[in-house]
């Protein structure tokens, strides 16, 4: 049985496709140049559903597409309608982007000037190489397009492309502040949705896919040859690349959505539908439809598509959007549900990061803590606990302890004794770190939905006064929490991750869900970066570096590897952790020195009070440095480091 996707051969090109239920699948080829339709040839039906054939003369730079025929039928689940055409879902490489039309949905409008042709492409395997990313590292979310579009020493024709990150400007900002692993927002071939044509916005994130495995032609216009050779630029400098996938659903949307590729081929077998209802499409994402992630087509092509941009990129790993669909059944999540379970079995993927996002809006869709032992887990808990701590909440210090010993609460499940969390303070969807503390409510205005959009409760606060200010004070404050949240961040146990821009202090006004915003309210403002704050960053970084007692993944043992202590320097009571006014605390830690491979303590101290604090530690003051600080005083609303040598 052929395997769907192409295969060239000494006379031609083979093309495969699946349909269990179409009548007639047409195989459409373009010209390499000019784009006029130069054939149009049925396919044949082979075991599997699989529709096959060899045309010969075909060739590598010439496009494709197909056009199915069968019984137009929604509230059946069967969209054939052959004035579509439809891209492959195993295209490689798209020869212009995804463009909305209201053509898209109609029945019986023909969409062969509108709908991208897949490329036929030759692509050669690069060398493989054990992943760029040790545990506990630094993760760098990146939307490619925001962060090189304004940056002054990136060519301008290389601005908002993968090109752009291996920039020797761009990497040397990624080392100067530690970044282990860049993880790419979507960067595969998406759609807008709908109504943003008619606001004058566009997606700006890329979590609408159409072709999984087919590259962004704005941001990535030399196709899987382009991001290879980023991956080796970056890979050169020991950074890892991490690819932001979207296999929960696709830009085909609900019903009155596009039909462009999987919807036209076999809605039934791609999508998920509710039993004895194939005209429905589950709507587990929030976004119209759901990928049936556990029907043996879908599973294989996000097999295919994964081990396609290791085998071809070098890529490191993966982080899956709404992670749970990719282990949701009929009857609910299972951690060891089929795809997952050949992810990491497959000789391809068993040595690649794994991060889940494991939340969705299904039944029984928040899942943290449920995932396999070698994913990474967004941990949305430590956000909030973070927030939540710094914004002056009360009974916040046990749980702000916790998440600083790497959420044992969460990760202890089954007897492990290593978490797998990925601490955060913000990310792309939500506030800004700087928005974070200027604002109470969003302001999505902007959006076009009249601020309906986006998540209402952030644990935010402003410092006395909502948005941009001239008051020195709040400006202070809010500079001053800023780097309090990113010290507690950083001296977290486990993985974390840093949206770019929030090391340079940049802002969305508020925006909290800036998908539509790719303009200047979301391109980081370079010219007027925050530089303090980014050597902030840097010595956080630097500090997390030199002492592995951060990036350690296992829990801490009882062998007093940690202590806390409260202000006067004695261990915490049972009274303290409960105080709900209570807002410093000492994390004392018996670690190595990695510089000298001597033994080590550090003493990390979390001010949140509007108080100086002068506090003692053992052995006295002289044993002492300040990493972090103002000598042993910690100044209000801030973390302050400290090291003692042979202690």
């Amino acid at each position: 049985m052929p395997r769907p996707g192409i295969a060239l051969t000494p006379h031609g090109v083979e093309f495969s496709v699946f349909s269990r239920s179409a009548s007639k699948i047409e195989l459409c080829l373009f010209a390499e140049r000019g784009g006029h339709e130069i054939g149009r040839l049925p396919m044949e039906r082979h075991d599997g559903h699989v529709w096959h054939i060899e045309a010969k003369g075909a060739q590598p730079g010439m496009r494709y597409g197909y056009r199915a025929h069968g019984v137009y039928a929604p509230e059946r689940g069967l969209w054939f309608d052959p004035s579509k055409l439809l891209v492959d879902p195993y295209a490689v490489e798209l020869d212009r982007p995804f463009a909305f039309s209201p053509d898209l949905s109609s029945h019986g409008a023909d969409t062969g000037n509108i709908v991208p042709r897949a490329v036929i492409t030759a692509s050669a395997p690069v060398a493989r190489q054990e992943p760029h990313f040790a545990e506990g590292g630094l993760i760098y979310e990146v939307n490619v397009r925001a962060l090189t579009m304004l940056h002054p020493d990136v060519p301008e024709a290389e601005r908002g492309t993968i090109k752009a990150l291996a920039h020797p400007a761009v990497i040397a900002h990624l080392k100067r502040i530690g970044v282990s692993a860049v993880e790419l927002m979507p960067i595969t071939a998406w759609i807008d949705e709908r109504h943003l044509p008619a606001l004058g916005l566009r997606n700006g994130w890329g979590y609408n896919p159409v072709a999984l495995m087919a590259l962004d032609p704005r941001l990535c216009p030399g196709g899987i040859r382009e991001l290879a050779d980023t991956v080796a630029a970056l890979h050169a400098d020991n950074i890892g690349v991490i690819l932001d996938l979207v296999f929960n659903h696709t830009g085909e949307s609900d019903q009155l959505g596009p039909t462009i590729s999987m919807r036209g081929l076999d809605s039934l077998a791609y999508y998920r539908a509710p039993d004895g209802h194939p005209g429905l499409l589950i709507n587990d994402t929030g976004t119209g439809n759901t990928l049936a992630c556990d029907h043996p087509v879908m599973r294989e092509l996000v097999l295919d598509t994964l081990r396609h941009f290791v085998n071809h990129a070098g890529i490191d790993g993966f982080r899956f959007d709404l992670a749970p669909i990719i282990g949701r059944d009929m009857s609910g999540f299972r951690p060891d549900a089929e795809l997952i379970g050949a992810m990491l079995a497959d000789p391809v993927l068993s040595d690649r990061v794994l991060i889940a996002e494991p939340w969705d809006i299904g039944p029984g869709g928040y899942q943290l803590g449920n995932f396999p032992d070698r994913f990474l887990e967004w941990n949305d808990w430590a956000r909030d606990t973070m927030r939540q701590f710094w914004r002056g909440d009360g009974r916040k210090l046990g749980d702000l302890a916790t998440v600083l010993a790497g959420s044992s609460s969460i990760f202890e499940k089954n007897g492990s004794s290593r978490t797998r969390t990925v601490n955060f303070i913000a990310a792309h969807d939500g506030f800004t770190l700087r928005d974070l503390v200027s604002f109470e409510t969003k302001h999505n205005e902007l959006n076009g939905e009249h601020n309906r959009d986006g998540h209402g409760e952030n644990y935010s606060w402003n410092n006395g006064v909502e948005g941009d200010t001239t008051d020195i004070v709040t400006q202070n404050r809010r500079v001053a929490d800023v780097r309090a949240l990113l010290a507690t961040l950083f001296a977290t146990r486990g993985a974390i991750m840093l949206t770019a821009g929030d090391e340079m202090g940049r802002t969305q006004h508020g925006n909290n869900n800036a998908y539509a915003q790719d303009n200047t309210l979301t391109w980081l403002d370079w010219p007027h970066a925050d530089d303090e704050l980014i050597g902030h960053v840097a010595a956080l970084s630097a500090i997390r570096h030199r002492f592995g007692v951060f990036s350690d993944t296992h829990f801490f043992d009882d062998g007093g590897e940690v202590e806390w202590l409260g202000a006067n320097g004695e261990p915490m009571q049972v009274a303290d952790w409960e105080e709900t006014s209570n807002g410093f605390l000492t994390m004392l830690l018996r670690t190595t020195d990695l510089e000298t491979g001597a033994p080590a303590r550090l003493a990390v101290a979390f001010n949140r009070t509007d108080e100086q604090r002068r506090f003692a530690l053992p052995g006295g003051a002289k044993c002492w440095k300040t990493l972090l600080g103002n000598g042993l005083t910690v100044d209000t609303r801030s973390v302050a480091i400290f090291l003692a040598s042979g202690v």
